[in-house]
């Protein structure tokens, strides 16, 4: 599951792509600085998993991951192949959620590719040049569905009423995540096409440190914008977060957030929300060899769980053991939480919740 971080070019996309994975992508004010997509695998900053270390002493820890794309910046006309539109449209394609930069600060050593700072321009100009790139993959499906439907095909038919449905939106200026269609209408027709304007979004808006805790004005309209999206706005001092990651010392970290008025880097923030974006949790397996932190989709089963571990464990799924996070905390050990009846044993309609502590019996 990757998250995309795109934008206009020039807004901060590499420099937080560099803060969330410090895998040093190349930044600098001049637009196109970003061709190729970067890609970074991003740790999941989870107290709970440090607790666990605490508990049990482990001799390793792994945490959960994030994967991040850092996409080549957007144009006018990108939807018709303009600047690098065609590569960042296919690479935008291929990734699940999007992180959406929105240049919000003022600074006239930075250039704007448009001249000026207007947030409500860039997104509706990212907008509609997706929304532009849809509304051809639905034109293309519907010349098809349409021969079909033509002769009485009732697959077909409820096909086409869907994508007219989307095609009317598009050319409204809706994207495909707005539109009022029911979850089994939308597996079955839409997720297969993999609209661009389908997919989750959040918005980053990029302010000066400053403005780092409450944000701005230009936030502020942001937020007015996005209100109907069902969309979260997170605000961030990228360039700020990028001076935090430079140092070294945890201590000097903390003050340098302290002194601005933050208890924790933004970009944390950031890459829970894309982790959450993505539709995913985190269940924990705790022994005295490692403690671990292990990826599932919400609303996964315990078997579809164990196969995250190994595919085997899922074909021979027996139960799972459960132990809630909180239970583990209050008791601070397995055996303790066995002793208090606290243990719950668990079959393959189990629903994992964000946080169980689970340990798997399977037959191969």
């Amino acid at each position: 599951m990757k998250a995309g971080i795109v934008g206009l070019p020039n807004v901060g996309k590499s420099t937080l792509f560099n803060c969330l994975s410090n895998a040093k992508a190349q930044s600098a004010n001049y637009p196109f600085c970003t061709i190729e997509p970067n890609i970074g695998v991003v740790n999941v900053p989870d107290p709970r998993l440090a607790k666990l270390e605490e508990l049990v002493s482990p001799e390793r820890v792994i945490p959960a991951t994030v994967e991040i794309v850092d996409i080549a910046g957007l144009v006018k006309g990108a939807s018709k192949g303009e600047g690098l539109g065609n590569q960042f449209l296919g690479n935008i394609r291929e990734t699940d959620a999007i992180l959406h930069v929105l240049r919000c600060f003022d600074n006239d050593n930075i250039v704007h590719v448009d001249g000026s700072v207007d947030p409500i321009r860039d997104k509706e100009t990212i907008d509609i040049e997706l929304q532009l790139k849809d509304l051809e993959t639905a034109e293309k499906k519907l010349e098809k569905v349409k021969r079909a439907a033509r002769t009485g095909n009732k697959e077909a038919q409820a096909e086409e009423a869907v994508l007219l449905k989307i095609k009317e939106g598009l050319e409204k200026g809706i994207s495909v995540r707005a539109l009022d269609i029911d979850k089994d209408t939308r597996d079955e027709y839409v997720k297969p096409l993999q609209f661009i304007t389908d997919k989750p979004v959040m918005y980053v808006c990029n302010v000066d440190e400053n403005s780092a805790v409450s944000g701005n004005a230009y936030v502020d309209k942001v937020r007015e914008t996005v209100k109907d999206e069902n969309a979260e706005v997170i605000v961030l001092a990228v360039g700020t977060e990028a001076d935090i990651t430079e140092l070294d010392d945890y201590e000097e970290r903390q003050m340098f957030l302290a002194d601005i008025g933050l208890e924790e880097p933004g970009s944390a923030k950031l890459i829970r929300g894309a982790y959450k974006l993505l539709n995913q949790q985190t269940y924990f397996t705790a022994g005295v060899k490692e403690v671990r932190a292990w990826t599932v989709n919400i609303g996964a089963t315990g078997p579809q769980a164990a196969g995250v571990i190994h595919t085997d464990f899922e074909k021979g799924f027996i139960r799972a053991e459960v132990i809630k996070y909180e239970d583990f905390v209050k008791y601070g050990s397995e055996s303790k939480v066995r002793e208090a009846g606290k243990l719950g044993v668990q079959g393959k309609d189990y629903i994992v919740q964000d946080g169980d502590v689970m340990h798997f019996l399977f037959n191969v």
